[in-house]
């Protein structure tokens, strides 16, 4: 009698908890659309995208740790963080006190430079160049034959799955060029560059 007393003092078996990823996104529209499409059904995780509203790097992983602090995170757990922004007006210093704080907490980072699109863009060309500014990269992004009715507001996702492994090979060469040059990919100087392929790469393989 008491072993069975003991067995029913335990709490009753619960499903498996699928481990969570948080996206903290710079932006409210871009990102966050493009990135919800990848749960599904069949998917192992969880993905929760968080707008952030900050342009400041160093203020959007402020935002991530804040945000941890009210949601349940269990890093043994599987669960992850990642910080999706862009260069914009961020200074190399603004930048490398947001990798650093990012990696005292664990998160990763999602850069591009000098914004967003480039993953988008690395779909259709192998951009090598510099380009000036998100403005630019739109500019070249709505050439013919790539996204000409191109909108922040509006989805692609579907338009641009079956290019993806084109544009992450593209995005991980262009990495490579950068280390071999010895140039810090969370800088100013690293344009253009995306190392959102990394969190695609992660995302494609738990789902």
């Amino acid at each position: 009698m008491g072993r069975i007393k003991e067995l029913s003092r335990k709490p009753a078996r619960t499903r498996k908890r699928n481990p969570v990823v948080y996206l903290i996104c710079e932006g409210s529209e871009t990102e966050i659309r493009y990135f919800k499409h990848f749960r599904s059904r069949g998917c192992n995780i969880d993905i929760i995208p968080i707008s952030s509203q900050y342009k400041s790097a160093d203020r959007l992983v402020q935002k991530a740790k804040a945000t941890m602090g009210n949601n349940p995170y269990y890093p043994d757990e599987g669960d992850s963080i990642w910080c999706v922004f862009d260069r914009d007006d961020n200074s190399n210093e603004v930048l490398l006190r947001a990798k650093q704080s990012a990696q005292k907490e664990g998160y990763h980072l999602a850069y591009s430079n000098p914004s967003f699109e480039l993953w988008f863009l690395l779909h259709f060309v192998n951009q090598q160049t510099e380009v000036e500014d998100c403005q630019a990269l739109i500019r070249l992004l709505k050439q013919p034959g790539r996204l000409p009715d191109y909108e922040k507001n509006k989805d692609y996702f579907d338009v641009l799955k079956p290019l993806q492994s084109t544009a992450i090979q593209r995005a991980k060469t262009r990495a490579g060029q950068l280390q071999n040059q010895d140039i810090e990919p969370i800088s100013r100087q690293s344009n253009p560059l995306t190392t959102v392929w990394e969190l695609v790469e992660y995302l494609n393989s738990r789902i």
